[in-house]
């Protein structure tokens, strides 16, 4: 059962990346695309509808809106489109990850973190 909620999970993180991909896509219909970057943002957002926090609605809202999202944004977009980005999307989570990219989520949040400092002892 761990295997299938894995697998699950990673088919929800390329799901969830190719989505962002079809949304940059020209082929892809406006409000598809409008919808897509709603869905993409949700789910990569730090910010949620109810606060993780909260016992079981915390997660609640990412296990039923994400799934729910992908779902309907899946079904607007041309299936072509969306064959094309899941490929993308499933050899880019294949590939390497970027130490660039790592590097700057860090520096990110140490900006936050000093700028936070120096304002709450300032």
């Amino acid at each position: 059962m761990l295997a299938r909620l894995r697998g699950w999970a990673r088919a929800i993180k390329r799901d969830v990346h190719a989505l962002w991909l079809a949304a940059r896509d020209p082929r892809t219909p406006w409000h598809a695309r409008a919808l897509a970057i709603g869905v993409a943002a949700y789910a990569l957002s730090p910010i949620d509808l109810i606060p993780d926090f909260v016992p079981v609605l915390g997660y609640l809202d990412d296990v039923i809106l994400v799934p729910l999202g992908i779902l309907l944004v899946v079904r607007l977009v041309p299936p072509g489109v969306m064959a094309e980005h899941r490929a993308s999307a499933a050899a880019a989570a294949a590939g390497p990850a970027s130490r660039a990219g790592a590097a700057c989520i860090v520096a990110v949040w140490c900006g936050a973190l000093a700028g936070s400092a120096w304002w709450l002892l300032g």
